[in-house]
């Protein structure tokens, strides 16, 4: 029998594993730290636009009391900038009974973090990688509660083989998230799915911590977009677009007064509980790519620089961070003069 091991038990791993508990898909949730030992003794509270509800998670923070097994899928939903570390610390942990896989690292493993590096760096350490691009307007703030507003469906999700390909197990997978609740599928394009999310993400998330005119807001969102889509271009990925979805999407949407407030996304987020943040993992991999392929990202390049300045240590954080519009517009000016 298919197991989903979510590892990582932040708004997008505690919100799949409480899909799963209300509709009876085998799972367990580990994790780390604070959180995830509030889980094992409390439960969680989930909030959805319906309601909220206190669950009780099936939980483990200590990877030495688990047994994996031939039916497991690994789901990473860490951030990236955590999952190299999370890879190492599963690949080689054994696997029970009689099949195939000897050590986790044969198990498959889905990886629905943004950006296009989570793949990536997973096949390093495993052999069947399975990426997916989740979207999830969701929020972890507090301690011990998960607020999730879309709907009427939690989140809409793509499957895929990666780089490419559509078999049983990625079908299979998006069968057991539309039993869980989500509208998903399964694609044999996961890397242009990823990249349309790539865009969105790349977009909006870091752009939370800069103040100023909506305008000049807008004008700066628009070319990190631009930029983003210029560095796809020149690596020949053609973004995913939503009608290409098999299922219609008209419908969903987040939910009004569902906790989910305009401008404070994942990177707001984390910042806000004094985590670590994955902007060198979306506008920054838009730069790293960029100097790949011969495409200038100044716009990309500013806001990562702007970002890595404003968390340093000894800064403010808890979510009040903040940077200037007019500054980061010069100081992209100024690259962008640079690269000339």
């Amino acid at each position: 029998m298919k197991r989903y091991l979510i590892i990582g038990a932040g708004a997008i791993g505690a919100s799949l594993a409480a899909q799963f508990e209300l509709n009876g898909i085998p799972y367990l949730l580990c994790g780390r730290g604070e959180q995830i030992r509030h889980i094992q003794a409390h439960g969680i509270r989930y909030v959805r636009p319906e309601g909220a509800r206190s669950l009780g998670l099936q939980a483990c923070a200590d990877r030495s009391e688990l047994v994996l097994t031939q039916g497991d899928v690994l789901v990473f939903t860490t951030k990236t900038q955590d999952l190299e570390l999370a890879c190492r610390d599963w690949a080689w942990l054994p696997v029970a009974g009689s099949g195939p896989a000897r050590t986790a690292s044969e198990l498959p493993v889905l990886t629905p973090q943004n950006g296009l590096a989570a793949e990536r760096i997973a096949l390093r350490w495993f052999s069947q990688v399975y990426g997916a691009s989740i979207n999830t307007p969701a929020r972890y703030t507090e301690l011990g509660q998960i607020v999730v507003g879309g709907y009427p469906e939690p989140g809409l999700v793509v499957v895929g083989r990666y780089p490419q390909g559509e078999d049983e197990l990625a079908a299979g997978i998006a069968a057991d998230l539309c039993r869980a609740g989500y509208l998903a599928e399964s694609r044999p394009d996961i890397l242009r799915w990823k990249a349309a999310k790539l865009i969105s993400s790349v977009r909006n998330n870091a752009l939370d911590l800069f103040e100023g005119p909506s305008d000049r807001l807008q004008a700066y969102a628009a070319a990190l977009a631009q930029e983003a889509i210029a560095v796809l271009g020149a690596m020949g990925i053609s973004p995913a677009r939503a009608q290409e979805r098999r299922h219609s999407v008209s419908h969903w949407g987040i939910a009004p007064g569902c906790g989910i407030e305009p401008g404070q996304q994942s990177t707001w987020q984390s910042i806000a509980r004094g985590a670590s943040h994955e902007v060198d993992f979306l506008n920054g991999e838009i730069v790293r790519l960029g100097r790949l392929y011969g495409v200038a990202t100044p716009f990309n390049q500013a806001i990562q620089q702007a970002v890595g300045q404003l968390c340093q240590p000894g800064r403010s954080a808890q979510g009040v961070c903040r940077g200037q519009i007019d500054q980061l517009l010069s100081a992209a000016r100024e690259l962008a003069a640079r690269a000339g």
